[in-house]
């Protein structure tokens, strides 16, 4: 049976959480494949090279809010302008230790944003993703 989650682009700079995040995805049985960009403008350049043999469009994207070079709010004014064809194919999560109320207000008033989540990623928080974006096999 296909699993409902064919690729998640995960944007963060920690590799601890990069490593952390892969192996909760991939324990869920969820998602086929992760895809990692340490930073912003790494994460532009996997999206925007289509034609890279590695590239799968990303089904959802969780992106960090603070990140060195380009952070994630900045990411998503750039983001915001490419083609369609170029985001993810369903939704964009902010995936954060930021507990600034003011980050969370600017989040989720971004139409790209479908929601805010506070690290670490559960297995919890990968359900829940499933069962509100995807029809989860039972």
């Amino acid at each position: 049976m296909p699993k409902p989650i064919r690729c998640i682009l995960l944007v963060d700079d920690d590799p601890d959480d990069n490593f952390f995040h892969q192996l909760i995805i991939e324990e869920s049985g969820y998602c086929e494949t992760v895809r990692i960009a340490e930073n912003g403008q790494k994460a532009l350049d996997y999206l925007t090279q289509t034609d890279h043999p590695d590239y799968l469009q990303p089904d959802v994207i969780m992106l960090d809010i603070n990140m060195p070079g380009m952070n994630g709010f900045e990411f998503l004014d750039r983001y915001h302008q490419l083609p369609a064809s170029q985001k993810s194919r369903l939704i964009l999560l902010m995936l954060t230790t930021s507990l600034n109320p003011a980050d969370r207000q600017r989040a989720i008033g971004m139409d790209e944003v479908a929601g805010y989540y506070s690290k670490p990623l559960t297995r919890d928080m990968i359900q829940k993703i499933v069962d509100t974006y995807f029809s989860a096999p039972v």
